[in-house]
């Protein structure tokens, strides 16, 4: 049983409001400095055979957090674990992509959307699913290892575990400097732990009720209240 953790990257000025997805130089923030040194001590108990991440600054920051101490691993970078992406979205708003067309695609019925000058969201977890094959292989059955990546393609890989339709990956979270474990097995795999941020319980808050005059379900302003953010979202922290 190959052992998968998958972390997502601690927040930086940019997750939430706005999309980053490949720009160069984004890195963590203090508050995600301290969220990803306080998971490295969760972890720290848990001997790990391999850390594999994005090549984006925000990862490889999040991976050393948890590498320090860890005599003998070093980190293995893999693009397929990068970022989606996001073409002629990447850098802009949040709040004004929401009242994009393909935003409600997104939301809706993601295995169709295609970002312009970019990605498909399908085309991520394919090459997602088969960078975690390629890791499962090479590193055995009795391996834990860890890969810190980002919010759609740890999404892109749950639903895959769960045997859900990319069509459903909208309804899995993935908040910052989050744990999720995933099980293989030779018959299936088995999903022990989602957005995991540890014994606190603000991220279980209720969002924010719609400013007065937002937009609320209809997709504008007030998107991150009822649709699911592209790019995961900053989460409650």
């Amino acid at each position: 049983m190959t052992t998968l953790l998958l972390v997502r990257h601690g927040l930086t000025a940019m997750t939430g409001p706005v999309l980053a997805g490949w720009t160069p130089g984004v890195h963590l923030s203090e508050p995600g400095r301290a969220q990803a040194e306080a998971l490295a001590a969760r972890l720290a108990p848990l001997s790990l055979d391999a850390i594999v991440s994005s090549p984006l600054e925000r990862c490889q920051e999040t991976a050393r957090a948890i590498l320090a101490g860890r005599d003998g691993l070093e980190i293995a970078s893999d693009d397929r674990f990068g970022e989606c992406g996001y073409g002629e979205w990447t850098g802009r708003p949040l709040k004004e992509l929401a009242e994009e067309p393909l935003w409600r695609v997104v939301q809706q019925h993601p295995s169709a959307a295609v970002f312009p000058g970019g990605e498909s969201l399908a085309g991520v977890q394919r090459r997602a699913v088969a960078a975690v094959r390629h890791w499962n292989a090479k590193l055995g059955d009795e391996a834990v290892y860890l890969v810190c990546s980002h919010g759609d393609v740890i999404k892109a890989i749950v639903a895959d575990a769960m045997g859900a339709h990319l069509d459903q990956f909208q309804r899995i979270t993935a908040d910052p400097a989050s744990l999720t474990v995933i099980r293989y097995t030779a018959l299936r795999p088995f999903v022990l732990r989602v957005n995991d941020v540890g014994g606190g319980v603000e991220n279980l808050l209720p969002p924010p009720a719609p400013a007065e005059g937002s937009a609320g379900e209809d997709g504008g302003e007030n998107f991150t209240g009822s649709d699911a953010a592209v790019g995961g979202g900053a989460g409650t922290t």
